[in-house]
């Protein structure tokens, strides 16, 4: 007889995990995932999706523990309980449901990047490496045993959402690697050091600011970090927005031979972001939001240095 469980899974990690219990003949009871927030760029697969088309029972609670989720996942009988990429903690009533081991998969290198957003973290940080831990599921969020680790690079220009795409692959074969001992149960279980490793809290968009009178490599790392399909670091002049989607640093051997003030700046036809050290961004997407909802052409739109120089001029003019 196969093993039942229960699923919590959201996001890209969450679609390429439950296909890997699928083809690992794991029998799913019931997956709970979550309703999209429309304030949100979804750019990412629908677990909900990938249930349905496998005819499974799917559903979508607003409160993770509520009385009536746990009783639906009660009458699942599940023997496992697996997490994947889902957002929220779930209560010690829910992990006692499944009497053969309830495990999390979480974007980091356990105890590093306990938390939330362990890639964003791990890039603005400026990190070489990262990867994706299973562990056993604690009251206490990413704190568990570890199951089975994989690592991925970080490279000097990766973004968050290129490492992302490493960390989903690398989830896959994470939990490939481990579901046979994990059924049988025989899978190890590592001590997470707690004290060795760090906590991370949420990002909000606002933590997008730029501050350019830091070094260019914390700017940089900042705009990889929060560089789209998320919200993008971002500079104000007023009601003006500009969101730097994309730069690279600029080599050392670049010379500007103008003294510019640290920001946003036009040298040879070419956008670049000064910093506090006198090293620079070479921008090579930048997006204008016009943030006064009256003003014709309200939203966002890419711009060139022509363009950026023109409307900076009529913002001194004005």
């Amino acid at each position: 007889m196969n093993a039942r469980a229960v699923v919590f899974a959201y996001h890209n990690i969450g679609a390429r995990c439950l296909r890997v219990l699928l083809a690992g003949s794991v029998d799913i009871a019931l997956i709970v995932t979550q309703q999209n927030n429309p304030k949100e760029r979804i750019w990412f697969e629908s677990v909900a999706a990938v249930a349905e088309d496998h005819g499974l029972l799917v559903i979508t609670p607003a409160d993770p523990n509520s009385p009536e989720l746990i009783e639906a996942v009660r009458m699942a009988r599940p023997d496992f309980l697996f997490s994947f990429y889902y957002r929220y903690m779930l209560s010690a009533d829910i992990l006692a449901l499944a009497p053969r081991g309830t495990f999390n998969l979480h974007g980091s290198l356990l105890p590093k990047y306990r938390g939330r957003v362990p890639i964003n973290w791990a890039v603005l940080n400026g990190e070489t490496e990262t990867g994706v831990t299973l562990h056993t599921m604690t009251a206490k969020p990413d704190a568990g045993e570890i199951i089975a680790q994989t690592s991925v690079p970080i490279l000097p220009d990766d973004t968050a959402v290129q490492v992302f795409n490493k960390v989903t692959v690398a989830a896959e074969q994470t939990l490939w690697r481990i579901l046979p001992a994990l059924l049988a149960g025989q899978a190890p279980q590592l001590p997470n050091d707690l004290a060795a490793g760090s906590y991370f809290g949420r990002r909000r968009p606002e933590d997008g600011r730029i501050d350019w009178s830091l070094p260019a490599q914390k700017v940089y790392n900042l705009v990889r970090a929060v560089a789209p399909p998320y919200p993008g670091a971002f500079t104000d002049d007023g009601d003006e927005r500009f969101i730097i989607a994309a730069a690279r640093l600029a080599r050392h051997d670049v010379v500007i031979t103008e003294k510019f003030m640290p920001g946003l700046r036009v040298f040879n036809n070419a956008l670049l972001g000064v910093c506090g050290d006198g090293r620079a961004l070479a921008i090579s997407e930048l997006r204008h939001v016009r943030r006064d909802a009256s003003y014709p052409g309200y939203g966002e739109r890419v711009i060139d240095a022509a363009a950026f120089l023109r409307l900076t001029q009529s913002l001194s003019n004005s």
